[in-house]
């Protein structure tokens, strides 16, 4: 490059430069909800070493700074008692205005599935219709953060929409638990409320906690090291492709559809008459499959016109739990990882004929939920130019290739995908939002680190510790709900893994300022996703309204087992939070008691005196007492303000 040219690229770059606009984070935006009575930090980026003007409609007030070399700037303005409409320009010579900008209550709201459940969409609460026509709630404002990973801290974050104003038109796919929650503060407070919704079906809570954090757990110190050379690697998108790929390859060996090599059960000319017949879209679990986790193949013979011959077709199939590979007529198409995504496939013109042709799809599902799980809408197959389509809903031929019961290391040697990877979630999700003021959080997950129940103990107390120190501020509420009930109801089951997390969210107790919502009353045994989100964001609301917001008139959780003694053949149990005591009038269910020999039976219970009394004429000398031990407990321990009594136990064998 000559001389001259440098020089003209070189002002050309200074004019771009010049008149660069500023900008912030996308989360600054109108009609967002700023916190009251706090200093709150706006940032963001400007033209470097430039003079950075804020003025703020409520008070007129002017703030400035100077933009660093890189042009990044901070100033903190202070914000006034609840109200709104207002304004803030901001300007380094370009201005931006943001505006209906309300002062009021910010609540960030995360977690996995249930936290996620919109009002409509896949959620469809309980009624749904009626609830959503009646969200007219303009000072309630929604922000709902896109579905993102990262291996490095972000300072900006996706959106999916917002700020917007609550309306039928904006909450149908926003988190209904969240909703529900900002309604009841909204009717009693009467002050503006912002929820900045992010949160992630299926994922665990390591996936939300940061790197400095994990290193304070000690079954995560080594995976934290591990994560700055990881770092150090930019293709990791494509590194986790080709591992699952690989993965894949391993399968074919003990799946029944292979022959080692090759697919079996994919031609058109394979026999598939024995097979058994499977509804799509559905989950086999409730098809006969409940207890089955691992490879199963659908056939599905479909009739296409002669248009359609010669002509590049599109599959689309909705959701999959977890993993697929499409075949058409025999010949492999593509795969997909993730049941988060969505499945598109494009068939080659070359391969479809008129009449029969046969779509096979090979499903690995590794927990929970297995099957083609789309909808009317999105399960056909179509000419890609005219989008003439067919329905592939309806009875498919289904047989299972590999059972992960019986091929344990095969399961566990399955690539893991950055969703479910610790601090993944926590870098695109969370860290984007430290610098942005809030009153609390609410968070509803659990179910993800079922099988790791002990281990939740202390990584969900670390994960809280970590939020609130990200923020900047230990004392931050933090208010979340107990797992729900869940698979066939059963009296007691001392192997039961959702006993164990319920235990050990209800240890983040001991930590300041937090609160538990808890719903054994309110659960689904066919289910992970009750659809009563209307009485959980309640409880969430009743848990900020009494300690929060100071409510003197409101209990906001049932009494909390506390202690016990042993007197005879009887075990007493004691109660913090006793408020006005517990709902008399049932015959109490869900209290098993042992002796040292550590088999429960069946027992008796008893108020007297604001103690729980029980006792078996089976243990003459009882050691131990556990109550609604099972993943789907019949219990029934109620306070008097009708809110029931978390699971426990005395005992920890």
């Amino acid at each position: 490059m000559n001389l001259k040219s440098l020089f003209f690229l070189s002002a050309m770059l200074c004019i771009v430069g010049l008149n660069a606009k500023i900008t912030m984070p996308s989360f600054f935006a109108d009609n967002m909800v700023l916190q009251r009575e706090s200093a709150v930090s706006l940032f963001g980026k400007a033209n470097p070493k430039s003079k950075v003007t804020v003025i703020t409609s409520w008070d007129k007030n002017n703030y400035s700074t100077v933009s660093s070399e890189d042009g990044s700037w901070k100033i903190i303005i202070r914000t006034p008692e609840a109200g709104g409409p207002y304004d803030i320009s901001v300007s380094d010579g370009k201005k931006l205005t943001l505006k209906n900008i309300l002062i009021g209550e910010v609540w960030f709201c995360s977690g996995q599935s249930n936290m996620e459940m919109p009002l409509e969409g896949w959620g469809k609460i309980m009624n749904y219709k009626d609830e959503i026509s009646s969200a007219n709630y303009p000072s309630i404002r929604l922000l709902q953060v896109k579905h993102t990973y990262s291996l490095y801290p972000q300072d900006d974050v996706e959106i999916d929409f917002g700020w917007c104003e609550c309306s039928p038109e904006t909450v149908s796919n926003f988190s209904s638990t969240a909703y529900f929650f900002a309604r009841k503060l909204w009717n009693e407070l009467k002050i503006p409320i912002g929820l900045i919704h992010s949160s992630w079906g299926g994922t665990p809570a390591e996936a939300w906690t940061s790197k400095e954090g994990l290193y304070k757990v000690p079954s995560y110190i080594r995976y934290a090291a591990q994560l700055d050379s990881i770092q150090k690697c930019n293709k990791y998108e494509n590194l986790l492709y080709d591992e699952q790929c690989a993965w894949l390859k391993k399968t074919y060996a003990s799946d029944n559809g292979f022959d080692g090599v090759r697919p079996l059960w994919t031609g058109d000319d394979y026999d598939d008459s024995e097979w058994s017949d499977m509804p799509v879209p559905s989950n086999w679990e409730s098809h006969g499959y409940d207890s089955f986790n691992g490879i199963a193949w659908y056939r599905k013979s479909v009739s296409l016109p002669s248009t359609f011959a010669g002509k590049d077709l599109s599959v689309s199939l909705g959701t999959v739990y977890d993993d697929d590979v499409l075949y058409f007529n025999g010949v492999e198409i593509g795969c997909t990882f993730g049941y988060g995504k969505a499945r598109k496939y494009i068939v080659p013109g070359k391969l479809v004929k008129s009449g029969r042709n046969v779509v096979t799809v090979r499903v690995i599902d590794t927990g929970g939920e297995g099957g083609i799980i789309g909808t009317q809408d999105n399960c056909f197959i179509g000419t890609v130019k005219s989008r003439k389509t067919i329905s592939l809903c309806g009875m498919w031929k289904f047989r299972t290739g590999l059972d992960f019961d019986y091929n344990r290391q095969l399961l566990y040697d399955r690539p893991v995908e950055f969703r479910y990877r610790p601090v993944y979630l926590y870098n695109a999700m969370v860290n984007p939002f430290v610098n942005y003021k809030i009153r609390g959080f609410i968070w509803y997950q659990g179910e993800a680190n079922e099988t790791r129940g002990f281990e939740y103990r202390d990584l969900f107390q670390d994960m809280i510790n970590d939020w609130r120190s990200r923020w900047g501020d230990n004392t931050l509420p933090f208010y979340y709900v107990q797992l729900a009930p869940f698979r066939a109801p059963k009296l007691f089951d001392d192997k039961s893994k959702w006993a164990i997390v319920r235990e050990s969210q209800s240890e983040a107790l001991h930590l300041g300022n937090t609160g538990m919502a808890v719903i054994t009353d309110i659960g689904d045994a066919k289910d992970i996703h009750p659809k009563n989100k209307q009485e959980v964001g309640r409880r969430l609301a009743l848990l900020a309204l009494e300690n929060t917001y100071k409510y003197s008139d409101v209990m906001s959780s049932a009494p909390i087992y506390s202690d016990y003694r042993i007197e005879g053949d009887k075990v007493y149990l004691s109660f913090s939070n006793l408020g006005n005591g517990f709902l008399k009038g049932s015959v109490l269910n869900g209290f098993f008691i042992s002796g040292t020999d550590r088999v429960f039976h069946k027992a008796e219970a008893t108020i007297v005196n604001n103690e729980i009394v029980v006792s078996c004429s089976d243990v003459k000398y009882p050691a131990a007492v556990r109550y609604g031990w099972s993943d789907n407990p019949v219990c029934n321990l109620y306070g008097s303000n009708g809110l029931p009594v978390s699971p426990f136990r005395t005992d920890n064998w």
